[in-house]
């Protein structure tokens, strides 16, 4: 069962949602703690192990200083994006990746790998058998209606009608509350993760860390093998355009630092520039790998994180701004602790 946390009392439903009601900031004498305090001091119940089978290891060349390099994806759960993640399974049981590479650095926006000569028919490295095409409507999922009732339940008739005069006036309607979340009419979390919707679907969102499917022209929709991670600030307008697959929760120093590409939109010029990909493998194959988990998005701790994101009333800050983007409550992912 999907396990969801709405952005409502303790936080809002969206960055426009102030219900994030503005506090006064606690006195010097009794500081507030901050979101990475709240977190230490979480009780081990309020953490979810991440199963190995829904983690994928890129390993890559090690670093000039002879340092290996590993990044860790936690993939996404039913009912997103599923056909994609199918695909991606597909490809590390055949050790498709290993002797490809990461060849685009796009500064403030992605880095992204696969295949080098994945646009040279002639050159490029066949696909496994067993690979899906993927229609378009998988890139937003239908959601439990008593679910969806719960959530919009939440929103006054007023933030209702301003959003419905808004799609009303838009050519190509984004649902906006109260000129905060340009994207979508609600946002949230579901198992630890950040979704949106516009009432009838629900969408995992593009935020810092993001994984999703490189793919060409539509109605082309990528078939897995070529990869990408957000690397700058959360490009939400790729939202429910591209598959979202996962994010990286280990190594993403290993990605964001990579020197950007010169050519065009980032791309690496020659092959002497690119990031050899040693392997990747799904992580229920990867010996000796980390028990990973999440802080529960439904715990008292996350709710507590999550109004500390908004409101910060710790002593650097002068005064809490009332409100919190979705992509600025990253969930805290943490190797598990002994």
């Amino acid at each position: 069962m999907l396990r969801s946390f709405l952005l409502g009392s303790a936080l809002a439903l969206s960055p426009a949602l102030t219900a994030f009601a503005e506090t006064p900031a606690r006195p010097a004498t009794a500081p507030a703690p901050s979101p990475a305090e709240i977190v230490a001091a979480s009780p081990a119940a309020d953490w979810t192990a991440i199963a190995p089978a829904d983690l994928l290891v890129m390993d890559l060349a090690a670093d000039a200083a002879g340092k290996p390099r590993r990044v860790v994806i936690q993939l996404l759960p039913p009912p997103f994006s599923q056909g994609w993640i199918g695909n991606i399974r597909t490809l590390a049981a055949a050790h498709w990746w290993d002797g490809t590479s990461i060849n685009r650095a796009q500064d403030g926006y992605v880095v992204q790998w696969g295949d080098p000569d994945g646009e040279d028919k002639a050159r490029a490295k066949p696909l496994p058998p067993g690979m899906r095409v993927v229609p378009q409507s998988e890139y937003e999922a239908q959601p439990d209606p008593k679910s969806m009732e719960r959530i919009f339940a939440r929103l006054t008739d007023q933030q209702i009608e301003i959003n419905l005069q808004q799609v009303h006036d838009a050519r190509e309607p984004t649902p906006v509350i109260g000129g905060g979340d340009n994207y979508a009419l609600a946002t949230w979390f579901i198992d630890g993760w950040p979704v949106a919707s516009k009432l009838e679907t629900i969408w995992p969102t593009h935020c810092y860390g993001t994984v999703g499917v490189g793919r060409d022209m539509p109605p082309d929709t990528g078939s897995g093998a070529e990869l990408y991670a957000v690397i700058g600030h959360a490009p939400r307008q790729l939202d429910r355009n591209i598959a979202v697959i996962g994010r990286v929760i280990e190594g993403m120093e290993h990605l964001s630092t990579l020197p950007r590409g010169t050519g065009d939109i980032g791309f690496y010029r020659t092959a002497a520039e690119r990031t050899p990909i040693r392997a990747i493998r799904i992580g229920a194959d990867v010996p000796g790998l980390p028990t990973y988990e999440y802080l529960s998005t439904t715990s008292a701790s996350f709710a507590r994180y999550a109004d500390a994101r908004a409101n910060r009333r710790d002593p650097f800050y002068i005064r809490p701004a009332g409100g919190v983007d979705i992509c600025n409550v990253p969930v805290p992912v943490r190797r598990r602790q002994p």
